[in-house]
């Protein structure tokens, strides 16, 4: 029995795989069982920040697990602390609640929103607000946040207390603002899973502005457009906003299972003993590693990601195929002429690895690619491309 069969046997038919069994990787190749290479620009859906066996995060895994692999939060660990306080630092937020995926530090945040609403305007003040097009994660609770109907299907009844409102549309969101009695608003300043759609300017600041003026909690999820993979630690950076609440996950483990929700002076101290807890958070060997992705992430580094952005949004957008190119930073949506699940399956037939969303094809190379790999697998793409023709 071959590792795909084996696979398919005894998994969990939750997914769509591709017919490739990858066994190793160095920086953005992988290698599959018959010694294939692909240029990885999919980086695990935006988790490996650095490639694969980055020499540097391996080191800082390798000698926290020659150290402790893991102790319970009953006790005090050095990898968290010195994390919590690189991350606080970095941005300005006071405290760090730390699980193990975007959907925990989602529910983290979430019911950081609630507690305080209810603290300071009552019981009644529990809705989220969340964007049409969202993805906020799988969990019933961020399944419920999530503004895409489909992912609703077959699961009622969904946690209740969420509604979603048009991005970009202000009149809308003051609408939403002013009929109910919300807790938090969450937002995605790039909506990944929903078609790599950046917001506008003008829009985020509106709900910054009015979230402000009308003590509602903003949550920004990070999961996908955080730790440098927009061109800034975090992408909300790129708005000039200072949020309540940020949710992160993905590129801040460059491998390994983490999440983080960061809290602002103005919520650090709505959790307090028993309200929250995770079993894993905080695990010692995801925090070194983590902790070695964030100290990478200067401004000199963050520079150099936006002009590899430049470079391959300049490069894509001259190609013939192509519809526009959205995005910011290393997180990029193609709008093909071809269908994009053409385009990803023809690219990976001539090794290189690409993701969809909605009907783009979408790029989520690591964030420290070569231009010499990039220019090798813009080429594969402009192929694919034109083989619609």
């Amino acid at each position: 029995m071959s590792i795909i069969e084996q696979d398919k046997t005894y998994i969990a038919n939750t997914y769509a795989r591709f017919p490739v069994h990858i066994v190793s990787g160095k920086g953005a190749v992988a290698v599959d069982e018959n010694g294939k290479e692909y240029i990885d620009l999919g980086s695990g859906i935006g988790v490996t920040a650095f490639g694969y066996c980055d020499d540097e995060w391996v080191k800082a895994v390798t000698e926290q697990l020659n150290k402790v692999q893991h102790t319970s939060n009953l006790y005090y660990t050095t990898p968290g602390a010195d994390l919590a306080k690189t991350l606080c630092e970095r941005t300005g937020m006071k405290k760090v609640f730390f699980s193990n995926s975007g959907a925990e530090a989602n529910e983290c945040a979430i019911k950081v929103a609630r507690k305080y609403a209810t603290e300071k305007k009552g019981e009644e003040y529990y809705t989220i607000l969340t964007l049409v097009n969202s993805f906020h994660g799988r969990t019933l609770t961020t399944l419920s946040a999530t503004g895409q109907e489909h992912f609703h299907k077959l699961f009622n009844p969904l946690t209740p207390g969420f509604i979603s409102t048009p991005a970009n549309d202000v009149e809308a969101f003051e609408e939403c603002v002013k009929n109910n009695k919300l807790a938090g608003v969450m937002i995605e300043t790039v909506q990944g899973e929903g078609g790599v759609n950046p917001l506008d300017e003008k829009f985020v600041k509106a709900v910054y502005d009015i979230c402000k003026k009308e003590d509602i909690i903003l949550i920004v999820d990070e999961v996908q457009t955080g730790n440098g993979r927009c061109g800034k630690l975090y992408s909300y950076q790129n708005y000039g906003i200072s949020p309540d609440v940020v949710s992160t996950a993905k590129g801040l483990g460059g491998g390994l299972p983490i999440g983080a929700t960061l809290m602002s002076e103005k919520v650090q101290s709505v959790l307090s003993f028993g309200d929250h807890g995770s079993t894993y958070g905080a695990n010692p060997v995801a925090c070194a590693g983590a902790k070695s992705v964030i100290d990478r992430l200067t401004d000199e580094f963050l520079a150099e990601v936006n002009e590899k952005s430049a470079y391959v949004f300049d490069k894509l957008s001259k190609m013939k195929g192509v519809v526009s190119v959205s995005g910011k930073g290393l997180m990029i949506g193609i709008k093909t002429e071809r269908n994009a699940k053409e385009v990803v399956l023809e690219c990976l037939e001539n090794g290189v690895m690409c993701l969809t969303a909605k009907d783009k094809v979408r790029l989520l190379p690591p964030l420290n690619i070569s231009y010499e790999l990039l220019d090798k697998a813009l080429a594969v793409i402009e192929k694919a491309l034109k083989q619609g023709e």
